[in-house]
C-alpha cells in the first residue's frame, strides 16, 4: 500500500467533514466487506480519496449519487462492477463486490467464471446485456448502436444512463486501488 491509512486522531479539518460522510456512508450503503478497521481508518478507495479532500469529495459524491439514486437492480450493478473490477485486476474491488454478488444470491460457479474473465451461461438477458455493454465500454471505443439499444430497451434511459457512469466510476475507482497499491485487508486486523 502506497498510502498510510488515515488516523481519524490526524485528520485535517478539510478531512473531517469527508470523513465523517464516507463513514457513514460506508455503513448505510457499503457492507459486507471490511471497509473500515479496528482503528476506525477508511480502508479500499476512501483511504486515497482522504488523503486529497477536494477530488475525494468529488468522486464520494458521485458514488454517493450512483448508489443512493439507483434505478438498476444489484445484480446488473455488481455484474458491471465485477467485469470492470476483474479487467483491471483491481483485488480490493474484487474482494468487496465478490462479497456483495455472494450476499446477492450470485453462485460460485458463476462467480468463478467472471473471475476468469469469462461470461457465465446462467445470466438472465438483463445480465446479459449489463455483462455485454460493460464489456464494451472498458474495450474502448464507442459502444455499438444495438448495445445501447439493447440496454435503452432493457434499462430504459435513466438506467441505461447509470450503467455507463457506473462502469466510468469503477473504471475510476479500479485505477486508485491499483495505482496506490491498495490491498485486500486483513479480515482480522
Amino acid at each position: 500500500m502506497r498510502l498510510p491509512l488515515v488516523d481519524p486522531a490526524d485528520l485535517t479539518e478539510a478531512q473531517k467533514p469527508l470523513y465523517a460522510d464516507m463513514k457513514a456512508g460506508i455503513a448505510e450503503k457499503f457492507t459486507g466487506f471490511k471497509a473500515v478497521d479496528r482503528e476506525e481508518r477508511l480502508l479500499g478507495p476512501w483511504n486515497p480519496w482522504l488523503h486529497e479532500p477536494k477530488t475525494g469529495s468529488a468522486i464520494w459524491a458521485l458514488t454517493r449519487a450512483l448508489t443512493e439514486n439507483s434505478c438498476l437492480p444489484d445484480n446488473i450493478r455488481q455484474i458491471a462492477i465485477l467485469v470492470v473490477g476483474v479487467d483491471f485486476d483491481a483485488a480490493y474491488e474484487i474482494y468487496a463486490h465478490i462479497a456483495v454478488a455472494e450476499r446477492d444470491g450470485f453462485s460460485p460457479a458463476r462467480l468463478q467464471t467472471m473471475l476468469a474473465g469469462d461470461k457465465p451461461d446462467d445470466l438472465t438477458p438483463e445480465e446479459e446485456i449489463a455483462h455485454d455493454v460493460t464489456f464494451a465500454l472498458i474495450g474502448g471505443g464507442a459502444l455499438p448502436d444495438d448495445m445501447y439499444a439493447a440496454a435503452v430497451g432493457a434499462f430504459g434511459p435513466q438506467g441505461t444512463h447509470e450503467l455507463i457512469t457506473l462502469v466510468g466510476l469503477y473504471c475510476m475507482v479500479s485505477v486508485t486501488l491499483n495505482g496506490f497499491d491498495v490491498p485486500v485487508p486483513d479480515e482480522d486486523a
